[in-house]
């Protein structure tokens, strides 16, 4: 088959969250299993292209009217790593893309980051024609490509070159829908009389891109079976329950997979020293080097508890504000890095500051971060909601026992202890004192040392490679193909 991607965002060139590394993670196990894969994503301006050995392509200018004017693009190209021949075409846009070093710039008008990416949904598309690469299959991700399927069934419905092109939607996060105004429709020329109505693209008298992906693809896939249940209620759908329950018939629950090839604390370049499963010991290398990083002193018998994340309403930190007092009384350090939401991030810093033993970064650092994975004994994701989570499942393979809300993906794949196989421990209530209480038990549990050890043997031993959900995708690709 050919696939062919489409995404905001692709690890390693550009990331954010999980979306990236899944669009930089699935292709390299599709094309071992013999399948064409190339993806298309913006060619951002925080991307560096001498280190990625980014290459212009020759005769690629693409101009598309719209109607403020002309828009021209150009074609770079460079392989995704670890892959032989999965092409990664960046489009490159002097007003779109370019000028920004962040994927999502803040503070910018809502109407020009829609004009963003519907102009590089659009333009991926022509690209596509332009490469003569006809794909049996385009993959859409989240609502900055959700036109994609709208474009597919509206205005190239009658190209005979997508004539045998079947259109997938991946939902990472159903909160992020793209919603404005239908004006919009004027400016990505997708005539109005088609689209609304409330099977297209109308929402309560908005334009949401999401939906109109949702009602328009020939399959929509979620990132975990427990996630694919929960959006279709009313406190998990985000306001598109109603429409995501008339597609049912149409979604699909696949969880995550990890790339163990960039995550393995055995060959993880960013750990001063490296460490599997029959040499945990040396995990304890990792604990002193990021103790040090964040100014605590380091103490093997009290447990080092990391949070790598976005600093988001999803991700629990709500649940912080009524007990950062308890926390500092807590036998446990703390360390954070990430940044996000204003209010969070003073949060961090004020705990950081008012405190003995919490440290807060507000910053992004993927090889910080994968010190963390390796140097904490714990790993916090109080979660109000996890379309799948890889961060838990990073945290695994690294020995570092996760402590998760029992919410979509993470309650699929996190067994909590005191279980036979348990690897983790679960709090259920969206509760700041429900995730103190399991805080607590966790720590109690750490001065255990035989059941410690076994808890790291269980995580590590978890196998979340893409093996598997690659096959389930193919197996859901073939089925929309009628194969």
């Amino acid at each position: 088959m050919k696939i062919m991607f489409v995404s905001a965002e692709v690890a390693p060139f550009s990331k954010v969250g999980g979306l990236a590394d899944v669009v930089g993670s699935l292709p390299k196990v599709l094309e071992k299993m013999g399948h064409e894969v190339a993806i298309f994503t913006p060619l951002h301006g925080c991307i560096n292209q001498q280190k990625w050995g980014i290459e212009e392509l020759p005769n690629s200018k693409l101009t598309i009217d719209y109607s403020y004017g002309q828009y021209y693009f150009n074609l770079k190209m460079a392989k995704l790593p670890g892959t032989e021949n999965v092409n990664v075409f960046f489009l490159d846009n002097s007003k779109y893309f370019a000028p920004f070093h962040e994927i999502y710039p803040r503070n910018i008008d809502t109407r020009y980051e829609h004009e963003r990416f519907i102009a590089f949904s659009h333009a991926a598309i022509e690209y596509a024609k332009l490469l003569n690469f006809k794909p049996d299959i385009i993959h859409s991700n989240d609502w900055h490509t959700a036109m994609i399927p709208i474009y597919m069934k509206v205005n190239y419905k009658d190209d005979p070159f997508f004539k045998e092109t079947k259109n997938f939607f991946s939902i990472h996060n159903i909160a992020y829908q793209g919603q404005w105004f239908d004006d919009l429709l004027y400016f990505a020329q997708i005539d109005h009389k088609d689209v609304w109505n409330c099977w297209g693209l109308e929402h309560f008298g908005m334009l949401n891109w999401m939906k109109g992906a949702i009602n328009y693809s020939d399959k929509i896939v979620v990132v975990s079976p427990n996630y694919a249940k929960e959006i279709k209620t009313y406190e998990g759908g985000k306001g598109l329950d109603w429409t995501l329950n008339h597609n049912a018939h149409k979604l699909l629950g696949i969880l995550n997979g990890v790339d163990y090839t960039v995550y393995n604390p055995e060959t993880d370049k960013n750990l001063v020293k490296n460490y599997g499963i029959k040499n945990i010991q040396y995990k304890q290398e990792n604990k002193k080097a990021v103790s040090e990083q964040f100014g605590l002193s380091y103490e093997q018998d009290k447990p080092l508890i990391a949070v790598v994340s976005r600093l988001v309403e999803q991700k629990g930190f709500d649940l912080f504000g009524p007990v950062c007092e308890q926390m500092k009384e807590l036998d446990a350090n703390f360390i954070i890095l990430g940044t996000g939401a204003q209010h969070y991030e003073d949060m961090f810093r004020y705990l950081s500051g008012t405190s003995s033993n919490i440290r807060a970064r507000i910053e992004f650092s993927a090889a910080l971060g994968n010190l963390m994975y390796a140097g904490a004994d714990m790993f916090l994701m109080p979660s109000a909601f996890e379309p799948c989570g890889l961060s838990q499942l990073i945290a695994l393979k690294y020995g570092t026992i996760p402590i998760v809300r029992a919410t979509g993906g993470l309650d699929d794949t996190i067994i909590g202890y005191p279980m036979e196989k348990g690897d983790g421990f679960k709090f259920w209530n969206y509760s700041p004192y429900s995730m103190m209480d399991c805080l607590r038990y966790a720590i109690d549990i750490y001065q255990d040392k035989k059941d410690w050890q076994q808890l790291i043997k269980n995580a590590m031993a978890a196998d979340f490679s893409w093996d598997k959900s690659a096959q389930d995708y193919v197996n859901a690709y073939k089925e929309a193909l009628g194969k």
